[in-house]
Order: C-alpha cells, then sequence, then structure tokens
C-alpha cells in the first residue's frame, strides 16, 4: 500500500487543474505580451487567474502579482519593503520558513535591527511581547510571521497581530503558503500590507506563487527586465502554471467547507488512534481546533532507537510523512522549529499533513506500521 501523507511539503496536481492547464501547453502557446491573438488568449487566461486570486482575498486584481514561487514572492516583500519602504527593522520569529528568516538576516547584513518576539512552547506568538517591541523603537518596521507554521502547524492570531501592527504604524506581512485554499481571508477588513502564497500546497502545479501588495504601497520591482506583471516582475508569465494556480484556487472556495471538515476529520482520527494505540506518543505544537492548521499533525515518537529509523522504515512500508520541513529534508542539522519551541531532542518528531485524496484506511495503515515500527517497548493495545 502507498500512503502520500506529507501534503505540507507539496499537494498531488487537481485532474481539474491539468485538464485547465493543458491547453495552455499546447494550442495555446502564445506570449501574453505579444499583441497578436495567439498572446491575447494567454494573457486573457493570466488576468483570469488574477480575478481568481483578487476574489478569494477580497483584493483589487492590481494588489496581486505572480512569482515562481511562495519564496520568491516573501524575498520580494522583505528586500523591497527594506529598499523601498524605509524599513530599518524586522520583527519576525524563530519558527519562520527559512525563506523569510535568511531574507531578514540578508537585510540584517546590511545594516537592518532584527527582532525576535517570544514563543511558547506550542509555537504561539507572545503578543505581549510583540506589543512591547513594537512599542521600543520609532524605526519603520515591518512585522513578518506565517499564518500557520509548516511544521508544527501552529497558528498565528492574524487578526489581533494586524490590529497590534495598525496601532503601531508597522508594515505587516504574513507568510500565508499553508494556508491559502484552506481559510478565508478578507483583506477589506483585515489591515495587512503584504501576503505569500504557492500554488503547490492546494493542489495546484509547481513553480508558481503569488504576492499580494497593498496598494496603499509603492515598491519597485525585485526582478529587472521586462514589463510584465504590470511592471512588477520581469520574465514571461508561466501561463499554464498560472491558469492551474487560479483553477486551483476556485476548487478552493468551491469545496472549502467540505474539505476542511472532512480532512479536520482524519487529524482527529489520527490523534485519537496514536493516543490508544501508541505508548508515549506526544505532539509537537499547538493541536487544538482554534489553534492548529487542520492538515498538519507533528507527533513526537517516544525516545528510544527505533524512533531513530522511524521515518525511513515509514517510507519503506510506501508512508510518505516527513521529519520536519521539506525545505531541510537531508540536513543533518535538526529543525530549527523544534529547537525554537524547546521540544526535547531526544524525541524525534514525525510530520503527516493531509489532503483530501486522504482516507481513514491510510490512516489506520500508517498507524499499523508505525506500531510494528516501535515493537515491542512501545506499543499498545487499542
Amino acid at each position: 500500500m502507498k500512503v502520500y501523507l506529507d501534503n505540507a511539503a507539496t499537494t498531488a496536481l487537481d485532474k481539474q487543474v491539468l485538464d485547465e492547464m493543458l491547453p495552455y501547453l499546447t494550442e495555446h502557446f502564445g506570449n501574453p505580451s505579444s499583441i497578436h491573438g495567439f498572446g491575447r488568449k494567454a494573457k486573457a487566461a493570466v488576468e483570469k487567474a488574477r480575478k481568481t486570486v483578487a476574489k478569494y482575498l477580497n483584493a483589487s486584481t492590481a494588489e496581486i502579482f505572480f512569482t515562481g514561487s511562495g519564496t520568491e514572492a516573501s524575498n520580494t516583500i522583505i528586500k523591497c519593503a527594506v529598499r523601498d519602504l524605509g524599513v530599518k527593522r524586522i520583527i519576525t520569529s524563530r519558527i519562520e520558513h527559512h525563506c523569510v528568516l535568511h531574507s531578514a538576516e540578508a537585510m540584517a547584513a546590511n545594516g537592518v535591527k532584527v527582532n525576535y518576539v517570544k514563543l511558547n512552547g506550542k509555537g504561539n506568538i507572545d503578543l505581549t511581547d510583540l506589543e512591547h517591541l513594537l512599542k521600543t523603537s520609532e524605526a519603520k518596521t515591518l512585522v513578518s510571521l506565517m499564518h500557520a507554521n509548516n511544521e508544527i502547524g501552529t497558528m498565528l492570531d492574524i487578526e489581533k497581530v494586524s490590529a497590534l501592527c495598525k496601532v503601531h504604524g508597522a508594515y505587516f506581512h504574513s507568510d500565508t503558503v499553508q494556508t491559502i485554499g484552506y481559510f478565508p481571508f478578507d483583506v477589506q477588513q483585515m489591515k495587512i500590507h503584504f501576503l505569500s502564497g504557492s500554488a503547490h500546497k492546494f493542489h495546484g502545479p509547481k513553480g508558481v506563487g503569488f504576492v499580494y501588495i497593498n496598494s496603499e504601497l509603492s515598491i519597485k520591482p525585485f526582478i529587472d527586465g521586462g514589463a510584465q506583471e504590470r511592471n512588477m516582475r520581469a520574465g514571461t508569465e508561466n501561463v499554464s502554471g498560472i491558469v492551474g494556480l487560479g483553477k486551483a484556487l476556485e476548487l478552493a472556495l468551491e469545496h472549502g467547507t467540505e474539505n476542511k471538515k472532512y480532512i479536520a476529520e482524519l487529524k482527529h482520527y489520527m490523534i485519537y488512534k496514536l493516543r490508544n494505540e501508541v505508548a508515549d506518543i506526544d505532539f509537537n505544537g499547538d493541536i487544538s481546533d482554534e489553534g492548529s492548521n487542520y492538515k498538519v499533525l507533528s507527533v513526537s515518537l517516544p525516545p528510544c532507537e527505533k524512533s531513530e529509523l522511524a521515518l525511513f522504515n515509514l517510507d519503506m512500508a510506501g508512508v510518505a510523512a516527513s521529519g520536519g520541513s521539506a525545505c531541510s529534508s537531508g540536513s543533518e542539522k535538526g529543525s530549527h522549529v523544534l529547537e525554537a519551541i524547546g521540544a526535547n531532542p531526544k524525541r524525534k518528531a514525525i510530520r503527516f499533513s493531509f489532503s483530501k485524496y486522504n482516507t481513514k484506511e491510510e490512516i489506520d495503515y500508517a498507524i499499523e506500521v508505525l506500531k510494528k515500527i516501535l515493537l515491542p517497548a512501545h506499543a499498545v493495545t487499542a
């Protein structure tokens, strides 16, 4: 049996998304910057996708720019905020995705002050500390905090952070790569300056993302060259990828409520089974319904020799999961997220992440495999 439980790393391309994309890989191959019919056809497809993203966020189409990835989107936001908006200080956290952490470090090398907000043991932001940091300096500040952590699933109270930034005149960016397509957003109701997203996290294609930039702000291009994306992002657009992003987000809008209910039930089921069938199991991050991303579950294994090879043995049995962030896979260094929240380094972590394509039967199989891996010392009868 083959079971894919690594949907926080990437998701399977939806068949309807593929069908929408295929014509733009074959007969509709025009360059959207060309003024002839072939180009106009491609341009119309790009703008249709832009309207879909804008509708999802309740934003203007003029505020949506397509990129090659969520990583490019976050790099654009952080580095252009420093260059073009006079940002002299960045407030972030130790559990951000590396595209944010490394971008902040790059800006620190150029003289920008970087502050890291305090966290609790579940990865929740200390809002009192964030408010304190915002009060302590009059320097133009960018707050960059992810909506849901990609390794442990802990959610940010994005509305409270937005309100604090508004009071103290700070720019607010949220890496929403793990939550676009799964949670509602309304940028008219919530003051937010920047969002970043990536299609392959919500059953779209890899290699395409977007950035939302509030229309009140004016930043210059991150990539120079042509006049694509209304002079904001040079380079011929990935038309088929953008079409796929738009279709995937359209499907997410259409089926969001039913998909959330189904996926959340899978997560609840796995938590229940693990607690009842595997001794000394624990979880990393906030696993409450209100504080957790319903598609991510970080499992803390008992400290024993068998746990060391659990991820490898799961893979050998056909179960795909992750030891943390996929971007760190193969790295000798442990998870920076687990280190930041003070997780026990003797307990190995496995991230299981779910999608609309998973089933309870797959969860059962994954747990049976895990029980066999940890036998005899750490399995109990259901």
